[in-house]
């Protein structure tokens, strides 16, 4: 244990046996818990980004800080490196500060809470929430200024401080913090929130002790890592190889001119180990989009993909970090040195998760998925009403998720898989706006065998004047198809005045002012396909069709001809299909990017209005 921890009762822990019913009733105990804490917050927070769309990640860890269960990974260990104060009973940690943390969170927006749980005078866990807050202060609403050149452009940074100290709540503290926000009802009752949620999992923790006894619980929790350990070994030796692979995706832009950013990734196994190394990932931004990757964060990443493609059953932990190693440039977009600016770092985050399938599919390109994780949507919308009142919205979009190979990705759904959508019956009686259309659109799903889910439309009418901020990316990268499959198509935010006048707005844009009547078309990627569009079944493409997710015109892309009537026509679309295997090349190839990425760029910039697009920076 560090050495700062100070535990009343010295006792050592004595290792114990488990037997399989124990070890079963403690890991479901753990995993209610863990929901419970989500629970509690979603019904006691405030904001619709945490309230509503559950943009929030709970955590339960052994002693040691290693997670047990949880979603994002542990934030515990990058704490404990750089935290020099103690660590007694009736403590609580609270933090958002990436750089003081190794980038356990990544921006100031989110606000992590860290519970010690002590039982008897013994540390035997840790409880952990971290939730993003719809506003810090900062130079624009919502907080995650594009333009920001450094963290101290993006609002209130809170280093690790105690804002309970033996039991004792900081109330100076909480008052400090919540001055610099523009909503901090909201902020105020989203940290309730986050600290109701770690005391509900401690509590429960401290309920499975008083049962089996610390010495039971804690040799537990090892039993846990190490099976995980176990399986995650088994899985590395079987699925990586000795040979080096690489792979490498691009963010589009930076929002100030510079663009595409590329992010390489190489991967190889020594041993029982297997190497992950982001040399060739370009340079940091002088803009927000840069991404303090952790890297237990990203051993977590890989170990999640890793189990949700070879064997879901695992429970996924912190038990199997030492079999990783995870090599990251200083300096590079993905460990920007101090003071970078980070809000932005969505754009990379997402794009991550394609990487790690571009990576791990290219050995077994059976269990490879399209691209499609790409992004994490934001709409910010904020003014004042006619009454005088500030209203400020924070929102999450989703795009289409890829192909994959046992189906279709689905239609409009979230990077994260624990995240919901705002409803709009929610949005129209708390904000000045009315959505007048939520869609799918059609044909934005890359085509394949298995199709790419379409992307989103929503179209916002805004009812009272204000500024708007977007975050988006894939707007002139394709998110790329596989095994045969087309890529999604890109994403695009059309601004509409009263009189029909659309312009296209670039996907990353702050401070775009927008006055009562006007419309806001905010369309998403979609997800790429997935083996070849000549195999889909015709008849699945009609049902596709009248369901509204493809267009008769959209269904060639899949060489399918309907008739007048709505159904296939079967002669034709021979005909068809015959002809487009004889046109195309005989090797359809593994990666299906699309157009070439400098053209691209050019083109949405031209279409945008903006200048000539500048040099990237690499």
């Amino acid at each position: 244990m560090p050495t700062h921890i100070i535990e009343e009762n010295s006792v050592p822990f004595v290792p114990t046996a488990i037997d399989p019913v124990t070890l079963d009733l403690i890991e479901n105990a753990l995993r209610n818990a863990r929901v419970e804490m989500d629970a509690t917050l979603v019904r006691t927070a405030i904001s619709p980004g945490i309230r509503e769309q559950g943009d929030a990640f709970p955590l339960i860890a052994d002693r040691q800080g290693k997670m047990i269960v949880g979603q994002f990974g542990s934030f515990i260990d990058g704490f404990l490196k750089g935290y020099d104060g103690t660590i007694e009973e009736g403590d609580m940690i609270f933090l958002s500060d990436p750089y003081s943390c190794e980038g356990a969170i990544s921006h100031s927006n989110d606000w992590l809470v860290l519970l010690p749980v002590f039982h008897v005078g013994r540390l035997v866990a840790w409880t952990a929430m971290f939730g993003h807050q719809s506003d810090i202060g900062g130079k624009v609403a919502g907080s995650m200024p594009i333009d920001a050149h450094s963290i101290f452009e993006e609002g209130v940074r809170i280093p690790p401080v105690k804002i309970f100290r033996r039991g004792e709540r900081n109330d100076d503290l909480v008052r400090l913090v919540m001055h610099q926000t523009r909503k901090p009802d909201w902020c105020a009752a989203d940290l309730n929130a986050l600290i109701a949620s770690c005391r509900v999992a401690a509590r429960r923790v401290n309920e499975l002790c008083d049962r089996f006894g610390d010495d039971v619980y804690v040799s537990a929790t090892q039993a846990l890592l190490d099976r995980n350990h176990r399986a995650m070994k088994a899985l590395i030796q079987s699925s990586i190889g000795e040979e080096p692979v690489s792979f490498e995706d691009y963010i589009c832009d930076d929002g100030i001119g510079y663009g595409p950013y590329r992010i390489r990734c190489s991967m190889w196994r020594e041993g029982e180990r297997v190497v992950l190394d982001f040399a060739g990932t370009d340079p940091q931004s002088n803009a927000s989009i840069n991404f303090y990757l952790n890297e237990n964060m990203f051993k977590m990443f890989f170990g999640i993909y890793m189990i949700m493609v070879f064997d879901p059953q695992i429970l996924f932990n912190d038990g199997f970090y030492d079999l990783i190693e995870v090599r990251i440039p200083e300096g590079s977009l993905l460990k920007p040195k101090f003071p970078a600016a980070l809000s932005g770092r969505t754009h990379a985050l997402g794009r991550i998760f394609d990487i790690l399938g571009g990576l791990l599919g290219q050995r077994t390109p059976e269990f490879l998925n399209a691209a499609g994780f790409s992004s994490s949507p934001h709409l910010m919308y904020s003014g004042r009403e006619a009454e005088g009142n500030w209203f400020q919205l924070f929102q999450i979009g989703f795009g289409g998720i890829p192909g994959r190979p046992l189906g279709d990705g689905p239609d409009g759904h979230s990077l994260w898989p624990g995240f919901t959508n705002v409803p709009n019956e929610f949005l129209e009686r708390y904000f000045p706006l009315r959505i007048e259309r939520y869609e799918a659109l059609a044909d934005t799903g890359g085509a394949g065998l298995h199709r790419g889910g379409n992307g989103i439309l929503m179209s916002y009418r805004f009812l009272a004047s204000g500024v708007v901020s977007i975050h988006d990316d894939r707007w002139f990268t394709y998110p790329w198809g596989v095994n045969g499959g087309d890529p999604g198509a890109r994403a695009r935010k059309i601004h509409e005045r009263p009189d029909g006048t659309q312009t296209i707005v670039p996907n990353k844009i702050d401070r775009l002012e927008v006055e009562a009547g006007d419309q806001l078309h905010f369309i998403t990627w979609g997800g790429g396909g997935w083996g070849d569009p000549l195999d889909r079944d015709p008849e699945l493409i009609a049902k596709e069709i009248r369901q509204g997710l493809v267009t008769v015109e959209g269904a060639r892309r899949f060489g399918v001809v309907i008739a007048a009537d709505g159904n296939v026509d079967a002669s034709a679309t021979e005909v068809l299909r015959t002809r487009m295997r004889a046109e195309r090349p005989a090797s359809l190839g593994v990666f299906n990017f699309g157009a070439d990425i400098e053209t691209l760029r050019a083109a949405c910039f031209a279409e945008t209005g903006l200048t000539a697009p500048r040099q990237p920076v690499w």
